[in-house]
């Protein structure tokens, strides 16, 4: 009887291998395509996540701001919790997550994600879902974002998700099997290579621009969850120049600040006073911006941080500061490999 448990016991921990390998090799890499899909998981990598500073949402916060930057100018130790097309329920949950591990005293959204209603792309769902630890907060994330024909059986075991790659599978797939990749800053995505913005198209008018009750939802939730926790909730609105952010979305989100008494910050009317250039500070036609601009977004912010947040200077840390020297040696190593990839000459 003890040899047939001990059996099936064997049996059990063998398929439990077997299929966490299997899953871990199917599962796509974003090693060195659609990098962004790597973004969530390096936040667990990270070994104190005593930060001040905790930034959510999409593409407009994880390649518009430094934080290595905001950390040499003012000592704030920041961590930018971004991930493609971040629907706001799942800043929200991500933020709820966050909140368990690491308490900042400054929450900071970007309200891009408004617009959206319901989720628009289930590989973007992937990006943001499938690295989070399992927790309530993923298991909920996971319910407000599946669309219509996605199972969350196959959140649990992406294996039935993605077992058809097995015929895509790259030699990156296994150099990534078990190994980890990391693609970011503290959760900057780093780009120094510049396109000027030029030729932005037209806003098309809308039929309507309210935003969905799912939305405010979540928003209401974000505010409450920060008032709860003691966090400090800012809201801000990246100077990306496209997609095209309407003024009545802004009038819609100035209402609410004002109604709750919270920051707001649309950086696309203060682009001069930062100092932007969008003929030098994108990579991409001006819808992100690129080094140079995240570091002059990395100084203003960082000033506002520490001169009406009263987030501290903490470089008189030892621990602290040799961590953001080891960061910083990684950083400057990235841009001499940067400029050698995107031929960009100083």
């Amino acid at each position: 009887m003890r040899k047939k448990i001990i059996s099936v016991i064997i049996s059990i921990v063998v398929v439990v291998v077997v299929l966490y390998g299997a899953t871990r090799l199917v599962m796509p890499k974003y090693a060195t395509d659609i990098v962004e899909g790597n973004l969530i998981k390096e936040y667990y990598q990270e070994k104190d996540k005593d930060f001040d500073v905790v930034f959510f949402g999409d593409c407009e916060v994880y390649e518009n701001f430094s934080p290595l930057k905001m950390w040499q100018e003012y000592g704030i130790n920041s961590y930018i919790r971004g991930s493609a097309e971040q629907y706001i329920w799942q800043s929200y949950y991500l933020m709820e997550e966050t909140f368990k591990i690491n308490k900042p005293k400054v929450a900071v959204f970007n309200i891009q994600s408004l617009q959206f209603n319901e989720s628009q792309s289930e590989p973007y769902n992937r990006m943001t879902l499938d690295p989070m630890k399992w927790s309530m907060s993923k298991v909920n994330s996971i319910l407000a974002s599946m669309k219509e024909g996605e199972k969350f059986i196959d959140y649990v075991f992406p294996i039935l998700r993605f077992h058809s790659r097995w015929s895509e599978l790259t030699p990156e797939d296994f150099e990534y099997w078990f190994k980890e990749h990391s693609v970011s800053h503290n959760g900057y995505y780093m780009r120094i290579d510049v396109r000027p913005a030029e030729n932005i198209p037209a806003p098309r008018k809308l039929t309507d621009y309210s935003f969905g009750d799912k939305a405010w939802d979540y928003l209401d939730r974000m505010r409450q969850l920060c008032a709860s926790e003691g966090v400090k909730l800012v809201l801000i609105k990246a100077p990306s120049l496209f997609p095209h952010w309407y003024d009545e979305w802004d009038k819609q989100v100035l209402d609410y600040a004002d109604k709750y008494g919270l920051d707001y910050i649309n950086f696309l009317k203060i682009k001069e006073e930062v100092g932007l250039d969008y003929n030098t500070d994108t990579y991409d036609a001006g819808l992100h911006l690129n080094l140079s601009g995240a570091e002059k977004m990395a100084v203003y912010f960082g000033k506002y941080l520490k001169d009406k947040c009263g987030v501290p200077d903490r470089r008189g840390e030892a621990e602290l500061n040799n961590s953001w020297k080891q960061k910083e040696v990684l950083y400057n190593k990235e841009i001499e490999e940067q400029k050698v990839r995107y031929g960009v000459v100083d």
